[in-house]
């Protein structure tokens, strides 16, 4: 799927939607020690950003973070995997990241957009992000696999 390519720049980091510029496996040292993803093998990793809209945030050519969103671009997004490197959180990146995902052209079409999270709930509320109003409409097939990104 192709999505629209978008960059944004703040002093010496860069976000950008090219995932050919990504460094999968710094991506994959960060995502695979997150609670939600421990063990994601990096075949999985490559795998997703083959079919997402990725953000990747950089300092010069170092990739820091990243995120994506699984999306048909008309009529619903689900934000997952954002992560920062820890040495490079508290800078008020994570505040910037999301301004420039939300700032894509695909998302600003005002589509419903979902999110899990167990931390960051603040952080998320600042982007509209609400708690569902009737969690009991949803249902979640587990996957057999670990690693897979499934939330404990």
């Amino acid at each position: 799927m192709q999505f629209p390519y978008k960059e944004w720049h703040q002093n010496d980091f860069t976000i950008h939607t090219d995932v050919k510029r990504m460094d999968v496996e710094a991506i994959h040292r960060m995502i695979s020690s997150a609670y939600w993803a421990k063990g994601r093998s990096l075949q999985t990793v490559k795998e997703t950003l083959e079919h997402s809209l990725c953000f990747g945030l950089f300092q010069r050519e170092k990739q820091i973070g990243f995120a994506r969103v699984i999306t048909d671009q008309t009529t619903f997004a689900y934000l997952c995997d954002v992560i920062i490197a820890e040495e490079y959180r508290g800078q008020g990146l994570g505040k910037w990241f999301m301004d420039c995902i939300m700032d894509h052209p695909v998302l600003r079409k005002g589509m419903p957009m979902l999110l899990a999270t167990l931390d960051a709930h603040g952080l998320y509320a600042k982007y509209g992000f609400k708690p569902l109003p009737h969690p009991e409409h949803y249902m979640k097939k587990e996957s057999k696999k670990r690693g897979r990104g499934r939330l404990e």
